[in-house]
């Protein structure tokens, strides 16, 4: 597999059919942050879909309803074709804060095997590797996205392929050079969001500046509507 240098549009995946992509958002955070990469999430979906159609595109997330700048980020990801799928934040005995997904994202990727023909799971987690295992055994491709040195080896043993984020880092980075167009307003993870009132008037600006781009067309027939983080990532750092 290698990316189309002539047409800068695509991997050359071959015949992908019906794409669903699955985006455990605070984990590739984590990795994308490990990697000093500030992710655009239109250009990450373009180069996962490849020459396939989507199906649906779900990212998920823990989040802090206080957290003003996150929610500005969440409603750019909704406006462009994403469906977000998010958990408030518990609050455990020795302070930290956190939510867990795992079982959302499992539980999304086999309801939806047979609708699809290949899924995309963008996580390192190694606590995928059975969910992988099961959806293919429904007959469906699976790949796993992320940066290398932050995927557990047997998640990406598992996949069927590897689409190595860090190779193609260039292609996914936010273009600075945009800013005057629109405003993608960079994720925020739960806790590390500064105080609502010191992001107030700044996120009140984001919101107003975003423009709704053009996503990549949704396909669906008819399916049922679906319930609405080397350092190796993982969902209890």
């Amino acid at each position: 597999m290698q990316f189309d240098t002539t047409t800068s549009s695509s991997w050359k995946f071959g015949h992908r059919g019906r794409v669903a992509v699955f985006i455990d958002g605070n984990n590739l955070f984590h990795a994308a942050r490990f990697h000093n990469i500030d992710i655009d999430y239109n250009k990450l979906l373009r180069i996962l879909l490849g020459d396939g159609r989507l199906l649906r595109a779900f990212f998920y997330t823990g989040v802090d309803v206080g957290a003003e700048r996150q929610q500005g980020f969440l409603l750019w990801m909704r406006r462009n074709g994403f469906r977000v799928v998010q958990k408030e934040l518990k609050t455990f005995y020795d302070g930290t804060r956190k939510a867990n997904l795992d079982v959302e994202i499992a539980v999304d990727m086999l309801s939806l095997a047979g609708r699809y023909d290949t899924a995309v799971l963008v996580s390192g987690d190694e606590d995928f590797v059975y969910a992988i295992n099961a959806v293919a055994y429904k007959g469906c491709r699976v790949e796993v996205a992320g940066f290398r040195s932050n995927t557990a080896p047997r998640l990406i043993d598992v996949a069927d392929f590897f689409i190595d984020l860090g190779d193609i880092a260039d292609l996914i980075r936010k273009d600075i050079s945009q800013t005057n167009e629109f405003e993608i307003p960079s994720f925020v993870p739960p806790g590390d969001s500064p105080s609502p009132e010191i992001l107030r008037q700044q996120t009140r600006d984001n919101i107003t500046r975003i423009h709704r781009s053009n996503p990549p067309q949704i396909f669906s027939d008819d399916e049922p509507e679906v319930r609405t983080d080397m350092v190796r990532v993982r969902d209890d750092q």
